[in-house]
């Protein structure tokens, strides 16, 4: 790990490690637990759509203005520390929401966590990654980062998902509110401790201080944005974000898709959710090493196109009980393109020429726009589920998850010409 003058591979691979955990654990409780349980989510805490919709917003407004706030930080403090304080004020949270909190309660929850897994952490995590791949390691690193993190929730998730089921009778149907409510309360507070380990495994791993990491000046150096926002790779890079965040978000339907269309029960539900997430490992991994073969760029266009694929048809094939075959094949492809997208779209910021020693303020400026969906998909997809209930509902969220697909496709080839026409070393732009 950069910040030691000769890394032990023994040590680099520990400081791996602790990011991998951390990246994933720090979102166990705003957004893992949703993706995973939306359909008990809504019941235990009596919620619409529309309602956790907001609930989104919310994390997604408070992120926005953190994203500024989080990129100087990361180039002022070194990873360790933020990432640790990130993941314990996270955790925290974890205890009001096992309390089955009012839903104002909840949408305050979720601004807070907005604040600590953003200001805190997005940039540190983004800047420490881009440091360990060094200058010819970027896809394989962040490939290995998303994928790692995958790998994690694919795992807890599966864990969780068993220790719920034995929570519960063994013919779920007849499980009562209060049962319900017990059992999904333990799962969160089982979230909620895995993310404290973290932050402990953390400490003890990270070196102390990162090669970027400056203690001169002030806390607060803006200037680093006006460089960021001069590079039109900056912006090309933010768009392509956005598209790919689209299909992300996305993927908290798919749970609620198999109960409402394909008539599962709630366990069956999540099980079936899980495929998702175990694509995850898979896509981004091998998009990652892919990545430093072929380029960042060729990955991230045909990455959109499998999303365009996939989501294109669950919104116009045929969404019943009978599809259960056509539906798995959609997810798994659609699935693949949306986590290798995941390992890619840091990848690419060292083939836009965007210097090291703004990294962390070019990755604030970038997830100010990137992570928009935050904002508009949850309150989106609320409104054309409830608005449209059953198949069609659904249908539409992946017509329009297709559409920024397409849109990404296009973004990422436009991103290749200007990088071949400015052809601006990474190494150069950054001295």
């Amino acid at each position: 790990m950069p910040g030691d003058t000769r890394p032990s591979a023994l040590r680099r691979g520990f400081a791996l490690l602790a990011l991998v955990l951390a990246g994933e654990t720090v979102f166990f409780l705003p957004f893992v637990l949703a993706r995973i349980f939306r359909p008990t989510l809504l019941e235990v805490f009596d919620l619409t759509n529309v309602q956790l919709g907001a609930a989104f917003s919310l994390y997604g407004v408070v992120g926005m203005a953190a994203y500024f706030i989080g990129g100087p930080l990361a180039d002022r403090f070194a990873p360790r520390l933020l990432l640790a304080v990130a993941l314990v004020t996270t955790a925290a949270g974890g205890l009001l929401m096992a309390s089955s909190p009012s839903l104002g309660a909840l949408k305050w929850l979720f601004a807070y966590w907005g604040f600590t897994t953003i200001a805190l952490f997005w940039s540190a995590l983004i800047k420490a990654t881009r440091e360990w791949g060094g200058e010819s390691l970027q896809g394989a690193a962040f490939g290995l980062l998303d994928g790692g993190r995958g790998l994690v929730t694919a795992v807890t998730g599966s864990v969780v998902v068993a220790i719920y089921a034995a929570l519960l009778p063994a013919d779920v149907e007849t499980a009562g509110m209060a049962q319900r409510t017990h059992a999904f309360q333990q799962i969160i507070l089982i979230m909620t401790g895995l993310t404290c380990a973290s932050a402990v495994f953390l400490w003890f791993t990270l070196p102390r201080h990162g090669n970027a990491a400056s203690r001169e000046g002030p806390a607060f150096d803006f200037s680093g944005v006006q460089r960021a926002l001069r590079l039109p790779a900056v912006w090309l890079q933010a768009f392509i974000v956005v598209c790919a965040y689209v299909g992300f978000k996305a993927t908290d339907d798919f749970s609620l898709y198999a109960k409402e269309v394909l008539v599962f029960n709630e366990v069956e539900a999540a099980r079936l959710g899980l495929v998702s997430l175990w694509m995850r490992p898979v896509g981004a991994i091998g998009a990652g090493l892919l990545a430093d073969r072929l380029g960042a760029g060729r990955m991230t266009v045909a990455s959109f196109a499998l999303i365009a694929a996939g989501a294109g048809v669950l919104a116009l094939g045929p969404a019943d009980a009978g599809t259960v075959a056509v539906f798995l094949l959609s997810v798994v492809t659609a699935s693949l393109g949306i986590f290798a997208l995941r390992g890619l779209y840091y990848a690419i910021m060292g083939e836009g020429g965007i210097p090291l020693a703004i990294t962390g303020t070019a990755v604030g400026v970038v997830s100010v726009i990137g992570y928009t969906p935050d904002v508009f998909m949850g309150p989106l997809m609320g409104w054309l589920l409830d608005g449209t209930p059953g198949a069609g509902g659904h249908r539409q969220v992946f017509m329009v998850v297709a559409a920024f697909a397409v849109a990404g496709v296009i973004a990422s080839l436009v991103f290749l010409r200007l990088t071949r026409t400015c052809a601006t070393p990474e190494t150069t732009a950054a001295k």
